[in-house]
């Protein structure tokens, strides 16, 4: 895991993610990209700027109908317009309304908080940690398992608490190197790592060899 990052830096420089311009747009995207590609997500955020929804006033204001017809390019789009609902509902009874006051609560109160909300999991609970607020907590996604298990890092079944307290006990604890970790592994599992991998020209093959 140690190894993995400065081949894969070296290879791609930083790669500035996550695209969103303001905190409320990198939560929107983190909520939408569920069980969708990234490409259907900025179709739909594309949608939600145009009708001027992007922002915690406009989800707040906006009727289901018309929010599950701004994200229709998402998927499952009635569920991610409850989903969304619910985070603007956590943020409004517990944090004011305030995105500033809930960015800064405790990491772990925090953490516990988005869990407890109706539809975010913990990739999503450590994508908003990570992207929309800086805290240092390393998102696991199904590019994350299949890299690492591939790799023999970690076994082939392993859950998302345990593999991602491997990630953070063997890196040091920075938001920004996790940020970009995270980035760069998504990267190869979308360009090298499939479900069937294409290890050729692979950065991370060296770490195969022996």
């Amino acid at each position: 895991m140690r190894r993995a990052y400065p081949l894969l830096r070296a290879r791609n420089g930083h790669l500035h993610w996550w695209p969103g311009r303001t905190r409320i747009e990198v939560i929107v995207g983190a909520i939408l990209t569920q069980n969708t590609a990234w490409t259907q997500v900025e179709k739909a955020i594309a949608a939600l700027r145009a009708k001027r929804l992007l922002s915690v006033r406009g989800l707040r204001r906006a009727s289901l109908p018309r929010l599950e017809g701004a994200i229709r390019p998402s998927g499952y789009f009635r569920q991610k317009s409850r989903k969304l609902k619910a985070f603007v509902a956590l943020l409004d009874r517990e944090y004011g309304g305030s995105l500033a006051r809930m960015g800064r609560a405790p990491t772990d109160a925090l953490r516990a908080r988005l869990l407890a909300t109706w539809g975010i999991g913990p990739e999503t609970a450590d994508s908003i940690l990570l992207y929309a607020f800086a805290r240092p907590a390393f998102v696991v996604d199904a590019y994350t398992h299949r890299i690492a298990s591939r790799h023999q890092w970690a076994p082939e079944r392993i859950g998302y608490a345990e593999l991602q307290r491997l990630f953070v006990a063997a890196l040091p604890r920075d938001a920004a190197l996790y940020n970009d970790y995270h980035a760069q592994l998504v990267w190869v599992g979308k360009h090298f790592c499939g479900p069937r991998p294409r290890c050729e020209g692979c950065p991370l093959g060296v770490l195969l060899e022996g």
